[in-house]
């Protein structure tokens, strides 16, 4: 059973490129918050969902007395590189505010023709291709979480009911997520493979690792809403008797990423309007750690204890 208790939830959003900066921070309170892993991408905004204006459509656990705290994963004008993200702080820093929940957003490539740009995923599947990232907390225990499926069964179920009443916006059920380290982009060669039967990626992009493991190592649930901006490389472009412009390219992108975010923007009202699924059910990612600590509790350094106490304090009671 989950930790949580019913109808207590506090949901937090990770807004990528795109979504960090229309979510905005006219509303709320901005926190600044220290975590043993250095300070989070950017300061945090505690809000209420209601406060952005969308009231909820009937009475239980509905979105509009839903508690949020809002990160921008890049940080305040995207001066952050994928690669430097402070993956540990951003995590720990929502899980110290009572996180519950996190949905998170992410610009990414199509890598599937049938998976068109400004079109939205709700990814259920990931493939981890970095390699620079801190991607444990538990760096002085033995811990082992399961990841079989890295995003909340039950957070996609709400998104995907949310989806059905939407029109004009695409909106794809499922779809494997190849997280690769970048800043720079792929290769023909490494798109083309990403494509390939031994991998059957359908979104390149390079943020949703180590972020959904470290999710699961706190306990917290995790959905992503990737938004496929381009067809990465693997796709040529029409012919025509010039070379492509590379500012009419970017032009297309941006336009791309827009779109996209107009339609995340859609569909997170939307399941906000009822939360009620995830306020009743329990997440398997609550109680990640009930079996995941395989290290002889009494062998642990108590100071190591106390210093991630907010993760995994309960457990050593």
């Amino acid at each position: 059973m989950s930790d949580t208790p019913q109808n207590t939830i506090k949901i937090g959003i990770i807004g990528g490129s795109g979504l960090g900066d229309a979510l905005g921070t006219e509303v709320g309170k901005t926190v600044e918050v220290d975590t043993p892993f250095g300070k989070p991408s950017s300061p945090i905004i505690l809000a209420n969902w209601g406060d952005f204006g969308d009231k909820p459509a009937g009475g239980g656990a509905t979105g509009g007395g839903v508690e949020v705290a809002i990160l921008q994963r890049h940080g305040i004008g995207h001066t952050l590189n994928p690669s430097a993200v402070p993956y540990r702080a951003n995590i720990y820093a929502l899980k110290s505010l009572g996180v519950t929940h996190i949905l998170a957003s992410g610009a990414t490539g199509s890598l599937r023709e049938e998976v068109a740009p400004g079109d939205l995923v709700i990814v259920d599947q990931l493939i981890d291709k970095t390699t620079k990232r801190a991607n444990t907390f538990y760096e002085h225990a033995a811990v082992h979480v399961e990841l079989a499926e890295p995003f909340c069964p039950v957070m996609r179920n709400w998104l995907l009911d949310a989806a059905k009443h939407l029109d004009n916006i695409r909106v794809h059920e499922q779809g494997t997520y190849i997280v690769m380290e970048g800043p720079a982009f792929s290769t023909k060669a490494e798109s083309h493979m990403h494509r390939s039967e031994a991998f059957a990626g359908d979104l390149i992009g390079m943020t949703a690792m180590p972020e959904a493991k470290l999710a699961r190592e706190a306990e917290i649930a995790y959905a992503m809403i990737a938004m496929p901006t381009d067809y990465d490389c693997w796709r040529p472009h029409p012919r025509s008797d010039s070379p492509p412009d590379p500012q009419a390219l970017l032009k297309e992108i941006i336009g791309n990423l827009q779109k996209a975010t107009a339609a995340n923007i859609a569909l997170m009202k939307q399941a906000f309007r009822d939360t009620t699924a995830l306020a009743n059910t329990p997440s398997p990612a609550h109680s990640a750690l009930a079996l995941g600590i395989w290290s002889d509790k009494t062998k642990v350094d108590p100071a190591e204890i106390k210093r991630l106490d907010v993760l995994w304090g309960k457990y050593f009671d």
